[in-house]
């Protein structure tokens, strides 16, 4: 039942879920098997939970459309997030629904779009890398764990068959075999779609809040409006396939 009504709405949310690591752990393994983020701090015993922890000295910077990991070749089916601490006011996280942003595109572009692929990266999770002084051996050494992977701009969702935006702002770089103007033009184009709110849904946490997405068909957008004060979150993210 689960699973369905996240394959409806592509994010599903819960309140008042007062709940251990491990039961957090054991609900998002009942969709599959479990990622371990490379770059991002892990909670201690738990490779699998992502810490992401912000306050006074380390400002939120998630607050761009994106979908996870699509630096990856088989990026996360989707993530079970659960909120630890939040701050008084702020820290929503707004979802966007790409599939119903590709419905709504003029068909010419459909047309255009169809088959073309474009290159995903890294680069933001490299930043990191340098500023923690990883020499330029380690980071090519992960340069080469994950290569810059091709993923369809349009991708087909393996279980609805619906057809979605697939590239994002974050992790994006170009349209393969585009004339560069264009392909900057044409991403542009497609980034702005999360923009629209009719495409929408913003959800206001509270403690113990749980939010489970599906990256495959939607794109988030966590709002960086509450520094100084903390935000502390949980997430636990479930294996993908390729995308086509």
């Amino acid at each position: 039942m689960i699973y369905k009504a996240l394959l409806i709405y592509k994010v599903i949310f819960f309140r008042d879920q007062k709940i251990s690591t491990e039961e957090h752990l054991n609900f998002a393994r009942n969709f599959g098997s479990l990622e371990i983020h490379p770059f991002a701090p892990q909670k201690e015993n738990f490779p699998e939970v992502l810490k992401i922890t912000h306050d006074k000295d380390n400002r939120g910077k998630e607050n761009t459309w994106h979908s996870d990991v699509t630096w990856r070749q088989e990026p996360s089916l989707g993530s079970v997030l659960r909120m630890i601490e939040c701050p008084d006011y702020g820290g929503d996280t707004l979802f966007a629904d790409m599939g119903a942003a590709y419905e709504d595109l003029p068909d010419e572009v459909k047309e255009k779009l169809d088959g073309a692929v474009a290159i995903h990266d890294f680069a933001n999770f490299r930043k990191g890398l340098v500023k923690a002084g990883k020499t330029d051996e380690e980071i090519e050494a992960v340069n080469k764990k994950f290569p810059n992977p091709e993923h369809p701009v349009i991708r087909t969702h393996p279980d609805t068959k619906q057809k979605s935006i697939y590239v994002n702002r974050a992790f994006t770089q170009y349209i393969k075999d585009w004339d560069p103007d264009e392909s900057k033009k044409m991403l542009n184009f497609l980034y702005s779609r999360a923009s629209i709110p009719e495409y929408q849904c913003r959800f206001v946490w509270e403690p113990n809040s749980i939010a489970f997405w599906d990256n495959r068909a939607c794109q988030h957008y966590a709002a960086s409006d509450y520094w100084p004060n903390i935000r502390r979150v949980e997430r636990v993210t479930i294996v993908g396939d390729r995308p086509y």
